[in-house]
């Protein structure tokens, strides 16, 4: 079968279009890749691509698909690989059923404190974010840890990553970086308080590592971005 002709309109500082890379790199497929300005208003042929004026796009084949959930397991279905098992097996559908009720918590319960802490006003509700984080992760993430059947360290004990890390490396970059002292839009507490919650902290780091996951990541470009769409001051 020909390889696919892809374009990926996206933006490397966007956790969200981070996602089509993640899952691109992962399957190995080829791409060519247009870069959109998040910071000024989109351009007419932009919006004639998607109309909601938001990344990532992909176009396959000539066919337009967007918003980064659908874009990548678009990507997992299209290309039968180690990211999800098919779903006409009741083990496929299991996985992806567990796999979206973590990703569900992930972004319901611990991401709206990652979001307050880059938004806080001053150190004193950062810390208070960075908690009520650490201790969301605590209580809804970690349990689901013990699920897992498998001795790797990606989702479920894979030993490669699964479209469970495809929707959430980007962030947990962020996780991991955004409380370094150069940075400051997380406490410098986080990393200590992640002691807490040993399995979500092992597995963050073991995605972190990837290739795939962090090669075109800049901890301080990415914060710097994030600050000037906040209004904040960067360093």
């Amino acid at each position: 079968m020909a390889a696919p002709k892809i374009i990926l309109y996206t933006n490397h500082r966007c956790p969200w279009a981070y996602r089509a890379h993640i899952a691109l790199k992962e399957l190995g497929l080829e791409f060519e890749e247009v870069i959109i300005d998040l910071t000024k208003p989109r351009e007419p042929w932009y919006l004639e691509v998607n109309p909601r004026g938001l990344v990532p796009s992909l176009s396959y084949n000539g066919t337009i698909i967007v918003e980064s959930a659908i874009v990548s397991q678009f990507l997992a279905d299209a290309h039968p690989s180690h990211l999800v098992a098919p779903s006409n097996s009741v083990e496929g559908a299991l996985q992806r059923a567990r796999i979206a009720f973590f990703v569900d918590t992930f972004f319901n319960k611990v991401q709206p404190h990652f979001n307050a802490s880059t938004r806080a006003a001053n150190t004193e509700e950062r810390e208070a974010a960075s908690e009520a984080l650490v201790a969301a992760v605590e209580k809804d993430l970690e349990p689901l840890f013990a699920e897992w059947t498998g001795s790797g360290p990606f989702f479920g004990g894979s030993d490669r990553l699964t479209l469970a890390e495809v929707l959430t490396g980007s962030f947990l970059l962020r996780y991991l970086s955004f409380s370094d002292s150069e940075i400051g839009l997380l406490s410098a507490k986080l990393p200590e308080q992640l002691d807490r919650t040993p399995k979500f902290k092992q597995w963050a780091r073991a995605t972190v590592q990837q290739g795939s996951v962090n090669y075109i990541y800049d901890a301080k470009v990415t914060a710097d971005a994030l600050k000037a769409k906040l209004g904040l001051t960067t360093k």
